[in-house]
């Protein structure tokens, strides 16, 4: 049987980390919109709000469980204004972000709730994972300029 305190701190870890990243997300997306590139711009503004909606999501099941959801403070993120270190930098802290809940899956085995959310959660992570390499793939192959006139409109 999984330990309940070890369930609530894996959901706090993922608020925190959520947390951070749906306003690096929004801040991103403020950069991509002031150099004209409002489809990056609504992109990663579109991602903070879908990000948030996981924190509220795993925020309640935190209190659904009796627990304290905190507000933590954050390590530093980077603001980019090179569009393929950006998506590079997004690349890595996708791969991680998986890997990490992923190791936290044990936890949540015996609440069906929190788990079936985990799983959902991870499956989204993942589309954004496949559209990020998709991306850099893209700029390799018709170059970064051209891609960039996808993303004016």
């Amino acid at each position: 049987m999984a330990d309940k305190n070890a369930e609530i701190q894996a959901l706090q870890a993922i608020v925190t980390g959520l947390s951070s990243q749906s306003f690096s997300h929004r801040i991103q997306g403020l950069v991509f919109g002031s150099k004209g590139l409002s489809a990056l711009a609504e992109k990663y503004a579109e991602h903070a709000d879908e990000e948030m909606g996981w924190v509220e999501k795993f925020a309640n099941r935190i209190l659904d469980l009796g627990g304290e959801v905190k507000i933590e403070a954050t390590p530093e993120v980077k603001v980019c204004d090179d569009i393929v270190e950006y998506l590079k930098s997004e690349k890595k802290v996708s791969e991680d972000g998986i890997a990490q809940v992923m190791g936290m899956m044990p936890a949540f085995e015996d609440d069906l709730v929190a788990y079936e959310d985990m799983k959902a959660y991870l499956i989204d992570e993942d589309a954004d994972l496949q559209e990020t390499n998709q991306d850099l793939e893209l700029i390799e192959l018709i170059g970064l300029q051209n891609w960039l006139v996808k993303k004016l409109a």
